[in-house]
Formats: C-alpha cells, structure tokens, sequence
C-alpha cells in the first residue's frame, strides 16, 4: 500500500482547525519555524481510506486465534473501553489541583490496592509505561536498597537461561553484572547452580514463574531461600501472571519486588508497543525508594501523593499511563477474586487441552502438565524435511491464524511456544490443531510450499535479516522530489 506521503496532493486539505477564543500569544522569533512541516496534504476520504487500509493488513485478536506465547494478547473487554471513555477521567489533567482530581487518584489507590492483594506485596507505583521498563524500575529498587545499607559490593544480578530476554538487557542497564545459570533436566532452576552463583557479591535473583517453558517450579521456596541466605533480594518478572492469578501470589513464594504487565494480564490494549503499563510492587523494605508522586490514602480519608527523600526518582512524569491502569481495575473489579482466578485456571486448562491435541505430532519439551503455556520443538522435523519452525510460524498466518513465538526460549532448539489463553473455546483450539496437523502433513509432503509462507498476504516472507540490519524507518523525501 502507498504511503500517506505518496498519496499527499499538494493543497488539498482535509480540515480546518477552528480560530481559537484565546488571545494571541507573541512567541519568539527564535522559536518559529523557518519552514512548515512536512506534513501529507490528504483529503478527509484519503485519510479514512488510508487507515481503513492499514486496518485491514493488521491481524488482532478479533480477527481469529492469537497464541502467541509469552504476550497474553488476550480479548479486552469493552467495558474497559467505557470507563476508560468517562469524561472525568478522560479530560482530566494532571497539573490540576489535587482536590479536583480525587476520583482518578482514589481509582489508582484502589488499583494499587487491588493489585497488592492479588501479588502480596506492600506498595506499588503504576509510573514505569511498560513490563521493561518496570523491571528497570525493580532493579534500581534493589540496588538502592543495597547502597542504603552501604553494601556496595554486591552487583551481580542472577538470571535463569530460560529467562525472557530482557532480564539480562535490563540487569546490564542497571549496571548489573549478569549471571546466567542453566536449567535442570525438567526445565526448573538448576539449585546446584543456583547455590553455586550466590554470594557476598550477590544483589538479587530475576525470575519467571511460571519460567517461559510454562512450568511451575516445584522448589521456589527454596529457590528464594537461597538467594535471601546470601544477602540476595529476588525480582519476580510478572510475565507470565496470567497463569497463577487467585492461585499463587508471589509476595508468598519469597519475591521482594514485581513488575506486572497490565497490559496483558489484566486485559489492556498492547497499543502496538504503547503505551502499556508496567506497575511495579514491592515489599515494605523497598518502599521508600519507589518513585515519588507515589497516590496515597491521607489521614483525613481525601486521596494524595506521597514522596520519599530516599525516592530513585521519576521514572515517567506524573502517574503513568492513567487510562492503561484504569482499563485494569475496571477488569479487576468487573471479575472480582474468584473470577480472576478462573481467568488463570482457565488458561491453564486450554494450554493444557492444545498441549494434548498436538502432542503426537507435537511432544512439548517437557513432561507433564504446563501451566498458560508450553513449548515445542520442530528439532527433528527440520532434519527429516529441512522444514524449519519459522516455515511452520509463517504457514500459521496462511491457515488464517497468528503464529505463536518462534525460536524461544533459546535452551530449546527449534522452538515454538504457544499459549491460547483464557478467551478461547474448545472448538477454536480443535479447529487450530486440526490446522497444525495439516500444516505438519504438508511439511512431509510438500515442504518447498512451506518455505515459501506466508501467500495469502499483501506481501510475502520478508527478507528479515536485511530488514533487521538495514531498516527504513523514515520517508526520504529528496527521492520522493525527484
């Protein structure tokens, strides 16, 4: 499809913005442009047309079975989308004076609330704007704990080979030296390992649980045990939540801090990268360094922010992504305890159903029951028929489905991990299993064809490599004018 660039006419225009009530402000010289913008002069049709064509190139979760593993792209009910719509809380601004705005602070404390009770932790901020950032967040909690009490020397973070990839990327921000240990035979902690890592240079362990393989690790008591007996603080990645929630809460399995992904787990839009929320809780040991501007019940039974003169600082201006977290507790509340926990136990039992209707074509790499998730590896269907687990992913888009995670968690080979979530029905993971089948006969039959996936797009295979190492991330318009 063309860009809005190349469909622009020059002078056609498609409103106009309406003379402003407010007197003219004189701005200086200095800070006018010297040039307009370059901006798409487009008709209010072609501006309609253009994104009613971007519309229908984009496959969501309304267009038909989503299993990518790890994301949780899960339904987002429109009920979210109403209060989220509210005008007090849609045209609020957050320079207002705190005692005009009580109703959104009160819906953050009653979020953060909620939030608390579910993962067991003591306090949570909602400023960090995604699950990264809010792991950034969470190690600089731990290493501020740490300086605090004057023990500078531990600045070793611990993270498991099955860990999602941005643990180490975030440790390493952190100015962290990052430890990596290996899993067990069954895809849990390696204890031996892990014992053997620990030290007086130990700051803290980061972990998944369930891990990305989908399993439950049996031993994380002990596994939280061992880092706390060596000085050590432990980081739960709130990933995979979706799993465990009403069920298990990571304040009791021994972890100091978490980050949660409310724009998976709790039902809000990913937002095509943006804006998320990835709101951070933690133990009462580390809330005198959470970001100030912290929304706090006052005495006087009105609603506030609280600082600490210990505080590692902002980490996003204002509260965070407001309307994100008010999508969240919308859905918090609309389910209640008991109906979050049959969201997890739910997803549990459709990973569980597709993991059994695939497993003699596909056998997960490991044994027994997964948890939201499981992993699979094409390892031998690549050598018996060169066709690869990306030329199955991609064979996905043309059977009309979104491809789970390809080539991850790394310790598998040839990997890919679905997860099907809570909002699907038995008969949409028959139908997609059945679709798998086909696609694996195919593989044995025809594998070329399989190379060749996806055909049923505006356009094919692209050459990913080369747009990975040569992106075109802007329009050059000295091409565009000659």
């Amino acid at each position: 499809m063309k860009l809005s660039f190349e469909r622009s006419v020059p002078g056609r225009r498609g409103c106009r913005a309406p003379q402003s009530a407010a007197p003219h402000a004189a701005i200086e010289e200095s800070l006018l442009r010297k040039l307009p913008p370059r901006l798409p002069e487009l008709s209010e049709t072609d501006v309609s047309r253009h994104f009613s064509e971007l519309e229908r190139q984009v496959y969501g979760v309304n267009d038909g079975f989503y299993p990518l593993g790890s994301c949780t792209m899960k339904y987002n009910p429109a009920v979210n989308e109403q209060a989220a719509s509210l005008e007090g809380f849609s045209g609020i601004h957050p320079l207002q004076p705190v005692e005009s705005a009580q109703g959104a602070i009160e819906a953050l404390v009653r979020a953060k609330e909620l939030l608390c009770q579910l993962v067991g932790m003591d306090e949570m901020t909602f400023q960090p704007a995604a699950g990264a950032h809010g792991e950034f967040l969470g190690l600089l909690l731990i290493k501020r704990y740490h300086e605090e009490r004057g023990d500078c020397a531990r600045k070793k973070i611990i993270v498991p080979d099955s860990a999602h990839g941005t643990n180490p990327a975030t440790a390493s921000m952190a100015g962290f030296t990052v430890i990596n240990i290996p899993s067990a035979q069954d895809g849990t902690v390696d204890l031996a390992a892990l014992r053997a890592a620990v030290g007086p240079d130990t700051a803290g362990l980061m972990l998944t649980n369930p891990n990305t393989l989908g399993i439950f690790d049996k031993n994380i008591l002990e596994i939280t045990d061992i880092v706390h007996g060596a000085g050590g603080l432990c980081y739960y990645d709130g990933a995979n939540m979706n799993a465990v929630m009403g069920a298990a809460r990571p304040g009791d399995m021994g972890f100091d801090a978490v980050h949660l992904n409310l724009h998976k787990t709790f039902s809000t839009p990913h937002g095509g990268g943006g804006p998320g929320a990835g709101a951070v809780g933690c133990k009462e040991c580390l809330t005198p360094y959470l970001p100030n501007r912290l929304p706090v019940r006052l005495a006087d039974g009105t609603f506030g922010y609280a600082d600490s003169e210990h505080s590692v600082g902002r980490m996003k201006f204002f509260c965070g992504n407001f309307l994100v977290v008010l999508r969240a507790l919308t859905y918090i509340t609309m389910l209640g305890g008991d109906g979050l926990q049959e969201a997890s136990e739910n997803a549990v039992l459709n990973a569980n159903y597709l993991r059994a209707l695939l497993k003699s074509e596909l056998p997960a790499a490991n044994e027994g029951f997964c948890m939201h998730e499981f992993v699979v590896s094409l390892e031998s269907l690549k050598k018996e028929t060169g066709v690869s687990a990306m030329d199955v992913a991609k064979s996905f888009i043309d059977a009309g489905m979104h491809p789970p995670t390809m080539y991850f968690p790394l310790i598998v080979h040839e990997a890919l991990m679905f997860e099907p979530t809570e909002t699907e029905g038995k008969e949409t993971l028959d139908a997609a299993a059945e679709a798998v089948r086909n696609i694996l006969a195919r593989a044995k039959t025809e594998p070329e064809a399989l190379h060749l996936a996806p055909v049923t797009t505006p356009i094919g295979r692209p050459d990913e490599v080369g747009a990975a190492r040569n992106p075109i991330l802007r329009y050059d318009f000295t091409e565009a004018d000659q």
